[in-house]
């Protein structure tokens, strides 16, 4: 029960009314095994300081992480008497093929073999751990940070490596070479949004797709290694971006405030140097407000649809933003190759996030179509719309009685019996 005192420091009872105020704890995180021996303690006691009414709460904490296993490669050497000796991986020197696989190791005091025992979790019986001062030394204690938060999920294993360290370190080197080059230049206006040309516009409204994504990783999914691949995304989007005009630079340098700031939970310290470059005041960053997103820079202009009808690529139409996601854009034929122009005897009906082709003969066929994102596959999610699983199909169902001539409860018919409903 120490955790609920330490709410009440001072009090005469094991816990005084303070405690109501600062629990349950808002996030209990552990190693999983933990979840079997000082969880159930950890919510017994609770339970029974409830239970004593010395607390009004029913559970010690709100949410639960259970972290991953930090895991290493096992060398050892049989004794004489056949049991195994297991050797630390420091005191190895290991040799790997053109994929980096290992296919031998050597005891570095001797240069004798050594047995190759696999990937376990760390642990004294096995002497495969690592400690990683060797590697905050080497390559500093925020790229180890970095490095840890990047190899898994928090709930999974994590698999230590050092050419994994080493991947870190040239990020947060390369990062650092960007912005000293970026203030390098000469100043620049404050960013007007109403003044951006169309790459201009791209590059912010991925920033602003990044802080949105950072801060939900962050802050409800505890997706820190997805949140530092959308920071390296962005930083290899602004590298890609060669504008130097004054509103170009000021984009840029959005960017790389927008870096600064959600890199700081798990670097501080290049952080806070970065920041300073960048032409701010020393301070804590933790007193700094955590970046959010515009959401009028995340609005696209367009999006390029891809039309396929039967599993074949019939077609791109580039649409309105506010079309392609709020109504039905209907293109019989207008200067899509899907159209019945072509001889295929179609009239194009297109829905922002998926499609129906109505046949001449009366029949309806499948149209697949999908974002200029590669990962966002919206057709499947309309087709359960169609009856009523997404609020998007719904809202859209329910502005249209027709269409292209065919009934909406012939449409839902047709879907219904060839898309089976699945869990979402």
């Amino acid at each position: 029960w120490y955790y609920a005192r330490y709410t009440s420091p001072k009090a005469r009872d094991m816990v005084d009314k303070r405690g109501n105020y600062w629990l349950p704890v808002d996030q209990y995180i552990g190693g999983i095994e933990h979840a079997i021996l000082h969880l159930m303690y950890f919510r017994f006691y609770h339970k029974l300081l409830r239970d004593a009414r010395l607390v009004d709460s029913d559970e010690p904490a709100a949410n639960l992480l259970c972290q991953g296993m930090v895991i290493a490669d096992t060398y050892y050497r049989e004794s004489a008497n056949g049991n195994k000796e297991w050797i630390n991986p420091a005191d190895v020197q290991v040799q790997r093929d053109e994929r980096g696989r290992i296919t031998g190791a050597t005891l570095v005091a001797d240069s004798q073999p050594v047995q190759i025992g696999g990937s376990e979790k760390m642990s004294k019986s096995k002497n495969n751990g690592v400690d990683p001062q060797v590697m905050v030394d080497k390559f500093g204690a925020d790229t180890v940070r970095l490095f840890s938060m990047f190899a898994a999920p928090p709930e999974q294993s994590l698999e230590w490596n050092e050419s994994g360290v080493e991947g870190m370190a040239r990020f947060l080197r390369r990062l650092w070479r960007d912005v000293h080059a970026h203030v390098a230049q000469p100043d620049h206006p404050e960013v007007d949004a109403n003044a951006l040309d169309a790459a201009q516009k791209t590059l912010r409204r991925q920033i602003h797709e990044a802080i949105q994504k950072v801060g939900d990783d962050y802050g409800r999914r505890h997706s820190f290694n997805t949140a530092i691949a959308a920071l390296m995304e962005l930083l290899n989007a602004v590298n890609k971006f060669a504008d130097t005009s004054d509103q170009g630079r000021a984009v840029r340098h959005e960017a790389f405030e927008a870096i600064v700031l959600l890199l700081n939970p798990i670097t501080p310290h290049v952080s806070h140097a970065l920041w300073q470059a960048l032409g701010h005041a020393e301070t804590l960053l933790e007193d700094v407000p955590f970046p959010q997103a515009d959401p009028a820079a995340l609005v696209r202009d367009a999006l390029t649809l891809a039309v396929q009808v039967n599993g074949k690529l019939r077609g791109r139409i580039r649409v309105a933003y506010d079309q392609g996601f709020r109504g039905w854009i209907v293109a019989a034929g207008a200067g899509t190759a899907a159209g019945p122009g072509t001889g295929d005897g179609y009239a194009a009906t297109l829905v922002a996030d998926a499609a129906l082709r109505a046949a001449d003969s009366g029949g309806l066929e499948e149209i697949a179509m999908r974002d200029d994102d590669p990962s966002d596959l919206v057709h499947d999610e309309f087709m359960l719309g169609m009856y009523g699983e997404t609020d998007l199909g719904r809202s859209i169902l329910g502005t249209h009685d027709t269409i292209a001539g065919i009934s909406r409860d012939a449409i839902d018919s047709f879907y219904r019996e060839r898309y089976k409903p699945r869990a979402m």
